[in-house]
């Protein structure tokens, strides 16, 4: 996108194999009923000359309530049969951040994510601290069970199954489950957020990139705001989202060239996902490497869009 937009948010709703052929009508309407609705509640808050922070926050709130989509209560299930959520947020105006990893009790963990960051000298809380910190700040708590859906369940027992004959069915060949969202406001500042449920039949306390600022999720008022999904080790090795920012702001590469480059640093080792930006100076997009990644932008005085396939 030019340069033009006074504000733009872009969302996303994790990268994969999903095929234009393959994917069930039905499916296909509810993702993008899913990023329609985030695109307009994190717009909203910009049109009316809310932050950055605030629009990124309240776009991937949406997706964590949607079932739909691997995060808060769409998450998946760890191979002991629980859920583990991890969130990230920061403001590229201060270069605040807030993170948590492996809480399981906070319905909306990027708004814990956003307590660490306002209310905590500290960028990443885990597991039983996290959570209870989440209760100390009076975020809405729930019951393990609002969290389950049942083709998460039986995804984690179709690899229970496998595993027992000898197979693998490892997310490389799955849809990676993560979302987030990135922002520009009407004063130039940027925002990028990130949540994810993890991987189906993750095992020993396993954390991938959302929830580590630089790697899933970053933002820099000098370059670009990023929020990144995929094979999160991946990620995590090149550092991706901070690589895009870095060539950004030491190279002067705009960002979609920096977005491709990384992410075919990414593919050199073997690495699927995408990532979505939105630059410093008011451009906005994304990148990926995989047949899919559900993402929508929407920019001040513009329609909706979103998109599913590689083709679109």
């Amino acid at each position: 996108m030019p340069s033009s937009a006074s504000w733009s948010i872009v969302v996303h709703g994790g990268s994969g194999r999903m095929m234009r052929g393959t994917t069930a009508p039905e499916i296909d309407t509810v993702y993008r009923a899913g990023l329609r609705t985030a695109l307009v509640k994190g717009g909203a808050v910009l049109a009316s000359g809310g932050d950055a922070v605030s629009a990124v926050e309240a776009a991937v709130r949406v997706l964590e309530d949607d079932p739909h989509f691997n995060a808060g209560r769409g998450a998946v299930f760890t191979a002991e049969g629980h859920i583990e959520l991890d969130a990230a947020i920061m403001a590229g105006e201060t270069g605040a951040a807030g993170a948590v990893a492996g809480v399981t009790r906070t319905k909306n963990p990027v708004s814990l994510a956003r307590a660490v960051m306002e209310n905590t000298p500290h960028v990443l809380l885990a597991r039983d601290g996290a959570d209870a910190f989440s209760i100390v700040q009076g975020l809405e708590q729930a019951d393990p069970g609002w969290f389950r859906v049942e083709a998460r369940w039986q995804a984690l027992q179709a690899m229970r199954a496998a595993a027992a004959r000898g197979e693998s069915l490892f997310d490389k060949t799955l849809k990676y489950g993560t979302v987030g969202a990135v922002a520009r406001d009407t004063a130039g500042h940027l925002a990028a957020a990130t949540s994810t449920g993890g991987l189906t039949g993750k095992r020993w306390g396993r954390i991938g990139d959302s929830p580590l600022i630089g790697a899933g999720t970053w933002a820099d008022d000098r370059s670009v705001a990023i929020s990144a999904t995929g094979s999160g080790e991946d990620f995590i090795r090149i550092a991706a989202a901070h690589e895009i920012s870095a060539r950004v702001r030491l190279l002067g590469e705009i960002p979609q060239t920096a977005a491709d480059q990384v992410l075919t640093e990414l593919r050199a080792i073997n690495g699927d996902g995408g990532v979505i930006f939105a630059g410093h100076d008011g451009c906005s997009g994304w990148s990926f490497n995989t047949p899919s990644m559900l993402r929508g932008r929407l920019v001040a005085g513009g329609d909706v869009t979103v998109a599913i396939y590689d083709d679109e």
